[in-house]
């Protein structure tokens, strides 16, 4: 499973505590979690005050932005302009997964298979 900004986002609201649910049972069936350095900059503001997302994010494999002709070649077929949900369609692409997402309908017109949140 790859998280796209918005689900991080919601750790610290209340519907924060359905995400962390999720994610207990993802790691305890020892499934994959991945983002992005991009995505973490996206959400990233005050580490003292963001407790669930610094807690969680041992959890995650963090990717660098490192494919950006793969990238910039998608972004140039679809016609869209997100180079972070661009990215997180490739890396769905690479290792056979979903992204997480708040925003679905960003996420499919890049050909992503999207899970809503």
């Amino acid at each position: 499973m790859i998280l796209d900004a918005g689900p991080l986002q919601s750790l610290e609201r209340k519907s924060g505590r359905q995400l962390m649910a999720l994610l207990k049972r993802a790691t305890e069936r020892k499934d994959e979690l991945h983002t992005s350095h991009a995505v973490l900059a996206q959400v990233w503001r005050k580490p003292e005050r963001q407790v669930l997302l610094t807690r969680t994010l041992p959890s995650f494999t963090v990717h660098a932005l490192d494919n950006s002709i793969a990238i910039g070649k998608l972004l140039g077929r679809t016609g869209t302009t997100d180079v972070v949900d661009a990215h997180l369609a490739t890396l769905a692409q690479s290792l056979g997964d979903f992204v997480l997402t708040t925003d679905p309908s960003d996420l499919a017109a890049l050909g992503t298979r999207v899970e809503s949140y």
